[in-house]
């Protein structure tokens, strides 16, 4: 029982110090962005040795793809409780405020640019990131389709199109956004408006 207790207890110490790690890395990426992010300043500014940084990690590159994964899920349950109740008029609004501070954010948007330009290097991480791409397209996909279920909407695309075309914009956007500071996210809920059969008020 005691040697029970003693392996659970290293294995919630070994998945606390991922955790603190993690969350460590997701702090300093933002901040600093990937490329003057080492493993060193992650171990130092998280409380320990780099060598605990290589026992729970294989490396920088599978931290980062930890982080994103943290990043993508809290953006997907974002949109998800934006599009939880109201009309579509009010739903898109609420989005459309979401994404305003959202989409060109510089912190994100520096450190996932800086990333994909990694992954060129590395087929197998560029295969990482590609499955990521594919499963938020996937989520965007089953939320509109609950949208369009639930609002009676008539798509003028298959979903996973509209999706697609949504998540390759927003993406766009955000690139510009962040290099430009100048374009408004209203093409994105306008874009949305008209891939999902609703009218735009023009003028």
């Amino acid at each position: 029982m005691i040697d029970g207790v003693a392996r659970l207890t290293r294995a919630e110490s070994q998945a606390r110090t991922r955790e603190l790690l993690s969350e460590t890395a997701q702090r300093l990426f933002l901040r600093d962005g990937y490329h003057a992010t080492s493993l060193e300043k992650i171990a130092d500014a998280a409380g320990f040795s780099k060598g605990a940084v290589y026992s729970n990690f294989s490396g920088k590159d599978e931290l980062c793809l930890i982080v994103l994964d943290a990043l993508y899920a809290e953006r997907i349950a974002a949109i998800a409780s934006v599009f939880s109740a109201g009309t579509l008029d009010e739903r898109l609004a609420a989005f459309e405020a979401y994404a305003e501070r959202m989409i060109g954010d510089e912190p994100r948007t520096q450190f996932e640019v800086e990333f994909a330009l990694q992954a060129r290097k590395d087929p197998a991480l560029r295969a990482s990131l590609a499955q990521r791409d594919a499963f938020v397209a996937e989520a965007l996909s089953g939320l509109i389709e609950a949208q369009v279920r639930e609002l009676a909407l008539r798509p003028l695309l298959p979903v996973p199109d509209v999706a697609r075309a949504l998540l390759s914009l927003g993406i766009g956007l955000g690139v510009q956004r962040f290099v430009e500071g100048a374009p408004s996210i209203r093409v994105l809920t306008d874009t949305m408006r008209v891939l999902l059969g609703v009218p735009v008020a023009l003028g």
